[in-house]
């Protein structure tokens, strides 16, 4: 396998490609957390992202694609390998079809919908990160997602350049292929929508953001909702006898209820801490670690599992958390000591 140096002379020598050498990852994640890649590149133009893609495949060197890094905890080692970033964010309208590059920031995308009254998209209004991002986590809110109007996605998977079709993409609750095919990288999306009038879509659009901003202030360093709400249908009689009905929303239990009467409100780890307002939320409050952020979704999740017997399962994604060797990153989270709780 190349030596680091060799991929990064064979990196440099593709035009318009951004390299940073042990780059700090926290500066590219909503958490501020995260220690340095061997390699950072970004690209803006997707003939450099493809080219600096394909360098990275025939390196052999470990390689990911983030986006924003919005829903992305990056462990204090950082990453071992190459990380890269596309940043085309071009977004070119067909009609009644928008085709965005996996760059763009999903805000832009409801924006330019709305504007061209395009309905369909204005519910995801504030959901930070970019269309690529979205697509990969099938974003959604206030009982929409991504993937009800995602009619094509183009991606590079490792050899080529191809499409998948709407039911190809797997798309479930905060899921799609993506998310089992990591070394696949989004290029751009198409999305279908629906006619609709400008003035109410941007009325509509702005309510929902104000919304989004009274609990997610755009300053706090948090990912939004560390854990996927559950499907009130596969939870045990005996854990729905004891949620009332009245808190499920389109078939799901809100994952806050649970961790509310697990006691997490105000719980902290150094400088991670869970909102005293929201259950779901965990966010840096200073200083924070990935090693306390990871302690404390941990300890989150065994109080739930302890007191109604269910197994949380994160919205957030890992990165740089030996998947083998010393440590797996659940391992990791799950060896944490249980006191410095607060």
């Amino acid at each position: 396998m190349p030596g680091i140096q060799e991929t990064l002379t064979r990196l440099a020598e593709i035009p318009n490609v951004h390299i940073s050498a042990g780059q700090p990852l926290a500066a590219h994640t909503r958490f501020g957390v995260g220690g340095p890649a061997d390699l950072f590149v970004q690209a803006s133009r997707m003939e450099a992202f493809l080219s600096a893609l394909a360098a990275v495949h025939s390196s052999e060197r470990p390689g990911i694609v983030i986006g924003s890094g919005s829903n992305l905890i990056v462990s204090d080692k950082g990453y071992r390998g190459v990380v890269l970033r596309f940043t085309g964010d071009k977004i070119e309208a067909r009609s009644q079809r928008l085709l965005a590059e996996a760059g763009a920031e999903l805000q832009a995308l409801v924006d330019r919908a709305s504007s061209l009254g395009l309905a369909g998209l204005e519910t995801l209004a504030g959901i930070p990160g970019t269309v690529g991002g979205a697509v990969y986590g099938n974003a959604g809110a206030y009982g929409r997602s991504i993937s009800e109007v995602v009619s094509e996605v183009y991606l590079f998977d490792g050899s080529m350049v191809r499409a998948l079709h709407q039911a190809e993409c797997e798309f479930a609750y905060r899921d799609s292929i993506f998310k089992r095919h990591k070394d696949w990288a989004i290029l751009t999306a198409e999305v279908d929508l629906e006619p609709g009038d400008p003035e109410d879509l941007r009325r509509r659009s702005e309510e929902i953001l104000a919304l989004r901003i009274q609990k997610y202030p755009p300053e706090m360093r948090c990912a939004g909702s560390i854990f996927k709400n559950l499907l009130w249908r596969a939870l045990p009689p005996e854990v729905r006898a004891q949620a009332p009905s009245e808190v499920v929303r389109e078939g799901k239990a809100p994952a806050a209820w649970f961790l509310e009467h697990a006691d997490c409100k105000g719980l902290a780890r150094g400088d991670m801490r869970v909102a005293d307002y929201h259950a779901n939320l965990v966010y840096n409050a200073g200083a924070g670690t990935a090693s306390d952020l990871c302690a404390l979704i941990a300890e989150m999740k065994r109080r739930v599992r302890e007191r109604f017997g269910l197994e949380l399962e994160e919205e957030v994604q890992y990165l740089g958390f030996e998947e083998s060797g010393v440590r797996s990153q659940e391992s990791e989270i799950r060896s944490q000591e249980s006191g410095g709780f607060r």
